[in-house]
């Protein structure tokens, strides 16, 4: 099983790493350092996982410790559904990071193959109220009948919380952990980071604009209208959701430290 002991080790080398795993592992650590870049951290603490290409069920998760800026794709973890360290064993990880990301990998869903879990403050503040998200932004339309909830059990550390995750998930793409925070999921690094994106951009517009006056909410029948044009419009595109805005995103990087690719 995981190690608990927070140093951190060198990262393994690149050799031996499958060319379509190494471009997971890109685009995961780039996703770790936007998600730095856009003070979406709570220290050390949140995940975001995805699964490596290939028959078994291995997923990458980032090295307990570390600050999301030093994550880079050799020094991610490869553990398996069962929390046992199949590559980067030099590393520890987080348990409870394991048993909520495990929750959704081990259903092996072809739809979620990455998981991306953050503790915001405006995340976790809309997951402490009980109305939730409500539909007062163009982004919020985008989870109106599209977001599951899950009650808030304590510190995610038991594995039979996992089957109870799965199915507050359900169909969707989105969840909110009541009194928690925020988790998306999707078929790639830069699909489940859009929809985190928009996730957080929907709870910090509320947040503001209910600090600001009254909410005006959408009706029904508009949030549903704007829901299915924005998968409309996001279907007509010529690339997979969120490959041209990630693609922009790590050019960013780039500028700013491009280390996260070592």
């Amino acid at each position: 099983m995981m190690q608990q002991n927070p140093a951190i080790k060198a990262p393994p080398a690149r050799a031996n790493i499958e060319p379509e795993e190494w471009d997971v592992r890109v685009k995961l650590a780039a996703a770790y350092r936007l998600v730095d870049y856009y003070g979406w951290t709570e220290q050390i603490y949140g995940h975001l996982t995805a699964r490596v290409p290939g028959p078994d069920d291995h997923f990458l998760i980032n090295p307990w410790g570390l600050n999301y800026e030093e994550v880079t794709a050799s020094n991610l973890v490869k553990i398996d559904v069962d929390g046992n360290v199949i590559a980067g064993g030099e590393n520890p990880v987080n348990f409870a990071g394991f048993i909520i990301h495990s929750a959704i990998h081990m259903t092996r869903s072809a739809e979620n193959l990455v998981v991306m879990h953050t503790h915001t403050r405006a995340g976790m503040a809309v997951a402490a109220i009980k109305e939730g998200l409500l539909p007062v932004s163009m982004f919020a339309t985008v989870f109106h009948n599209r977001l599951g909830y899950h009650a808030y059990e304590g510190a995610s550390l038991y594995p039979d919380e996992r089957e109870r995750i799965v199915h507050s998930l359900g169909p969707h793409k989105a969840l909110i952990l009541k009194n928690h925070g925020l988790m998306a999921v999707g078929r790639t690094v830069p699909e489940c980071f859009l929809r985190l994106y928009r996730l957080e951009r929907a709870c910090q517009v509320q947040l503001d604009a209910a600090a600001a006056g009254t909410l005006d909410l959408l009706s029904p029948e508009i949030a549903d209208r704007s829901a299915a044009d924005l998968d409309s419009y996001q279907g007509m595109q010529p690339t997979p959701e969120g490959e041209i805005e990630f693609a922009a995103l790590m050019r960013k990087l780039d500028k700013i430290d491009s280390n996260y690719r070592l």
